[in-house]
């Protein structure tokens, strides 16, 4: 094992808070547009929504998964897109989306694709 760390830089974190039983679907539009992976969990939300939402009267759903994902920033816009889209996001209380940029970030890159991001390898 090296005792070098490779340091990845320009990523973002996508965290998609979906209703119970939408992961699967979210997961499977942001492989599609480029992600290479996900975490899933459920989650209990709680809030004013909780009761019912507004004049619509859509009783929202406290059981949810949320789901992570950590995309290069040239990626994140059209994964984001894809993951709006399939969690039905743009209907009231079906949840949320946002992005965290990520500082920095390590995990196992193999030593010839280290090389080459570093740029020794032509």
């Amino acid at each position: 094992m090296s005792e070098d760390i490779v340091v990845l830089t320009d990523a973002v974190l996508i965290t998609c808070i979906v209703q119970r039983g939408m992961a699967d679907a979210v997961v499977k539009a942001a492989q599609k547009a480029g992600a290479q992976g996900a975490t899933v969990f459920y989650a209990h939300g709680t809030g004013v929504r909780q009761r019912r939402l507004g004049v619509l009267g859509v009783t929202v759903n406290a059981e949810k998964e949320v789901v992570y994902i950590v995309a290069s920033t040239d990626q994140s816009d059209r994964i984001f897109e894809k993951m709006f889209v399939a969690g039905k996001l743009d209907t009231p209380g079906m949840g949320m989306i946002y992005t965290t940029p990520i500082d920095k970030m390590a995990t196992y890159v193999p030593h010839e694709i280290a090389e080459r991001l570093s740029g020794k390898v032509e």
